[in-house]
């Protein structure tokens, strides 16, 4: 299946989904049939921030026209905050979308949470991951949510995540966990990747949104194969 991607928002999450698509498909001995298209980070992070669906959908319509026009014939948008408006992208799609908050969703009920905490930006945690999560108690971080947010769009911003951006995410996965007592904290932004590296343990459960979307993209790209 030849897959396309909505990716550069920000350039960390590109770099996680190619890294695992490339690793994955080969360690199942299959090529990857890939094509990606360019978002801007500033213009999604204003368009989510003022609710503008609208101008968002449009950008990522137009993309997965070129997208299609080099041969895909699924698409996949990595950054969980550029699916604020994903149903809206859905339904004007001209190929099916690899649905982030569907496999997210799915995959949470599978293992039976009913109560996770949130790390990512404003209003993904405001939401309580766009209110997707079904019998489940969503919890976003209490009393410094703004602090997790500018230093989530800081580091999606540069693509690095400095140690005072590490520390945020660390003091307030552990306060979530600890204090509020999530089961798990969704990372619910692609770039926290940049923080919370696979097989290293935190000190607290953790669930890797994008992973379990990377996983569904490799499961997808591998149909026809």
């Amino acid at each position: 299946m030849h897959i396309g991607l909505i990716v550069g928002i920000g350039p960390a999450a590109t770099d996680y989904y190619y890294r695992y698509l490339i690793a994955a498909l080969a360690a199942a001995g299959h090529d990857l049939t890939l094509t990606m298209a360019h978002a801007d980070t500033p213009t999604l992070l204003h368009n989510q921030a003022t609710g503008n669906v609208n101008a968002q959908v449009e950008i990522y319509r137009k993309l997965t026209n070129r997208l299609q026009r080099a041969g895909i014939e699924q698409v996949a948008i990595t950054s969980i905050a550029g699916h604020f408006c994903i149903d809206a992208f859905k339904a004007l799609s001209p190929v099916p979308v690899i649905d982030l908050l569907d496999i997210v969703r799915t995959r949470i009920k599978q293992r039976g949470l009913k109560r996770v905490g949130l790390l990512g930006t404003r209003l993904v945690m405001e939401s309580h991951f766009y209110g997707v999560l079904e019998g489940v108690e969503v919890i976003p971080p209490v009393g410094n949510l703004l602090e997790v947010h500018d230093a989530y769009v800081s580091m999606a911003t540069s693509g690095t995540a400095s140690p005072e951006n590490r520390e945020v995410f660390m003091r307030t996965g552990k306060a979530l966990a600890n204090t509020y007592g999530c089961e798990s904290i969704l990372l619910a932004g692609t770039d926290l990747a940049l923080v919370f590296k696979r097989g290293q343990n935190p000190g607290f459960e953790t669930f890797d949104c994008a992973g379990a979307h990377a996983e569904a993209i490799v499961e997808a790209a591998m149909k026809s194969c």
